[in-house]
């Protein structure tokens, strides 16, 4: 009688993950490092990171001293210093990155996702595409350079195109810009925004400003009508550079 295949010998074994358990959370720590450090980049507090992804700040200081304690270290980290993405840190923010906002640009383009629900669904995808899946996505969509909400894709190599984006509650009433982009943390004000007409791309100028931190008054493309934009709403939305 054949003796039965040792564990190590079974061939019906499950393979070992491409995805290693627990590097979902550390992607999400990674990308929203990559995003609240901004351009050019700043050390960002442990409080920046536990608002951002809704968690305790002493859950942050566990993870950033397991992400600095890596080899190579994904982050530089000092406590009450803040943090930095490391060289590796920041490649694997980058392709975390590219992956979401291809997924964005695909299910919105390709598959008719309305621009207030790709976002959630990027989230769940964007660990575990691969390089090659997501050059297939890259290459069917002619390799865009923006998503849907005007954000940069990074280029294979990391690099994202120059921009000099600066929120529209910096306008000074008169001045006119295109919009940039738009925050895509919130379906609500996606859909508010798309009612209003305000994409990336579109023309705004600031009429007028009610004093602290009051609403917006705009005006959209060649729209004579004002629309009123909270403060909030003024603070998510990015344009260039102002026209006079």
């Amino acid at each position: 009688m054949a003796k039965p295949l040792s564990k190590a010998h079974r061939t019906d074994q499950p393979k070992e993950s491409a995805h290693p358990p627990g590097s979902e959370a550390v992607d999400d720590y990674l990308k929203a490092i990559f995003q609240l450090s901004g351009r050019p980049e700043r050390q960002v507090s442990s409080t920046e990171i536990a608002a951002h992804l809704s968690i305790t700040a002493a859950s942050v200081t566990n993870m950033l001293q397991k992400l600095a304690g890596q080899n190579p270290p994904l982050v530089a980290y000092e406590k009450h210093h803040g943090v930095k993405l490391s060289k590796a840190g920041k490649k694997r923010a980058l392709e975390i990155v590219r992956h979401h906002r291809l997924i964005e640009t695909f299910l919105h383009e390709i598959l008719d996702y309305p621009w207030d629900e790709v976002h959630q669904e990027a989230e769940r995808l964007e660990h575990f595409i691969s390089e090659r899946f997501e050059e297939r996505i890259a290459a069917k969509l002619g390799h865009p350079e923006f998503d849907p909400h005007g954000h940069a894709i990074p280029a294979l190599d990391g690099s994202l195109p120059a921009q000099e984006p600066q929120a529209l509650s910096q306008l000074r009433p008169g001045q006119s810009a295109k919009v940039s982009s738009v925050s895509d943390n919130d379906p609500e004000m996606l859909r508010y925004l798309a009612a209003q007409g305000i994409r990336p791309g579109v023309k705004l100028t600031l009429s007028e400003q009610l004093p602290f931190q009051g609403a917006y008054q705009v005006r959209i493309g060649s729209s004579t009508k004002p629309a009123l934009l909270s403060h909030s709403l003024a603070e998510a939305i990015t344009v260039s550079k102002p026209q006079q």
